[in-house]
């Protein structure tokens, strides 16, 4: 009966290559989801940044049209009241032209 030994078991080698492959499965899945909540935080920073750069662009886009609008009426004004010191000197003109003539012909009667 000694020729018919049977082979050694390899159960007990294999149990611990399993525990050892599980233990390494689970090792790389966790780093795996770590990875990726390393990846989300990440891109929910750049999301936050972008978010935040656009609000500035459109704060700042905002005071320009506000700038725009005010320097606009401003100006208007400006044109306004140029266009009534305009009429305003016209008038002085064609007083002073009336008034001129007026007091040259008085002018001419007494040296007359």
């Amino acid at each position: 009966m000694l020729g018919l030994q049977s082979k050694p078991q390899r159960h007990p080698k294999q149990a611990t290559d399993q525990a050892a492959d599980r233990k390494a499965a689970l090792a790389f899945e966790k780093e795996q989801e770590r990875r990726e909540r390393e990846r989300a935080k990440e891109e929910a920073a750049r999301q936050k940044e972008r978010e935040r750069r656009q609000r500035a662009v459109d704060e700042a886009h905002s005071s320009l049209d506000a700038a725009r609008r005010k320097h606009e009426k401003n100006a208007a004004d400006i044109q306004t009241q140029i266009e009534v010191l305009e009429e305003m000197s016209q008038a002085e003109d064609a007083h002073w032209e009336k008034e001129r003539e007026r007091l040259e012909a008085a002018l001419r009667r007494a040296r007359g």
